[in-house]
């Protein structure tokens, strides 16, 4: 299957484009590939250590929201993924203003570029939340967009802004929206990688309400092979959902990494839960499936698979832990963890 001669890469620098760029690198080793990130919080160039002195893949530090430098880098791409995002719901729920400035004002930008200059592809990355709360029913890319946090919102407004420029200005846009992911280069504000940290820190674990909030979780990986197949195959104008299928509460991932690391359950501490916590995130993956895409990760294997590399990488999420990051956790988790309740074992 051949692949796109050059592409940009925006977030680059961030957990999936970062992990996207790894994987395309290593299939299609004669792609160039343009990097565009800031390098907020949440974007490292550690990220894409080895890659970027080869020669493939060039970075350009700066906003997604700045016309010039996105047109000036995007020139000669033939095609886009737009990974750039703040996507943090805690962080959205304190302030929304940067989610509206990246989702929402960086998509039209990185959009009126790709359309001025004529681009054969563009990749809308996007998230399972903008369905809102699942009540059972297994989201459908024709479900309706309910989102229930700042983040989710301006999530939908990047997404629509593409299909706005897909039916205004026939822009070949296609939509991804995958369940959420975990693996290597996660920022430890998330779920996953801050437990895994926590633990392997001595630190308590702060799980929202009962813990029995249900993710259906996507080994990174896949999600960047089911991409890659929407680039290639997928119809402009539509949306693709991706998912793993098998949804499992909050409670029993974090049983799990502490199973994997040896420590008991009772680091676990209940806290206040999340305003506007969706209980469950369900999606049908079934018209991505049709493109020849199925996740080839087992959940409990790729876990363990993650865990061993944060027990492995302890110098890059340690730096990632110090400074600014540490001021949010203690503002965010103190007078939670002091009020919350350890698990009943």
């Amino acid at each position: 299957m051949s692949f796109f001669r050059s592409i940009l890469v925006s977030g680059g620098a961030g957990f999936i484009g970062s992990n996207f760029i790894h994987f395309i690198s290593a299939k299609y080793p004669e792609t160039r590939i343009v990097v565009l990130d800031a390098l907020t919080y949440a974007g490292n160039l550690e990220n894409l250590s080895g890659l970027l002195d080869t020669g493939r893949v060039e970075f350009v530090r700066g906003s997604v929201a700045d016309h010039e430098l996105v047109a000036r880098s995007m020139k000669g791409c033939d095609a886009v993924f737009n990974f750039a995002a703040e996507t943090h719901v805690d962080r959205s729920i304190q302030e929304a203003g940067t989610f509206i400035e990246t989702d929402v004002r960086g998509t039209y930008t990185m959009l009126r570029a790709a359309h001025e200059l004529g681009v054969e592809r563009f990749v809308q990355i996007s998230t399972d939340e903008v369905y809102g709360s699942s009540a059972g029913d297994l989201f459908t890319e024709e479900s309706p967009l309910r989102p229930g946090n700042p983040y989710s919102a301006s999530k939908c407004g990047g997404d629509l802004m593409g299909q706005a420029f897909f039916n205004t200005f026939h822009l070949p846009v296609v939509v991804t929206r995958s369940s959420n992911n975990f693996g290597p280069y996660q920022h430890v504000e998330k779920f996953i990688p801050l437990f895994v940290s926590n633990t392997l820190e001595g630190k308590p674990l702060p799980l929202y309400g009962d813990g029995m909030h249900e993710r259906d979780w996507l080994f990174v990986e896949d999600n960047c092979s089911a991409i890659e197949l929407v680039s290639l195959g997928g119809k402009p104008g539509e949306v693709y959902n991706i998912a793993a299928g098998k949804s499992r509460p909050n409670l029993e991932v974090a049983e799990l990494i502490l199973k994997f690391l040896g420590a008991p359950k009772s680091r676990i501490v209940f806290i206040e839960d999340r305003k506007g916590h969706d209980r469950a995130y369900l999606m049908d993956s079934s018209k991505t499936e049709q493109l020849g895409w199925k996740p080839r990760h087992e959940f409990e294997a790729a876990l363990r698979q993650t865990v061993e590399w944060y027990r492995k990488n302890e110098q890059w999420w340690r730096r990632v832990k110090s400074g600014a990051f540490r001021e949010y956790y203690d503002k965010h988790y103190a007078e939670k963890l002091k009020k919350g309740t350890t698990h009943d074992v």
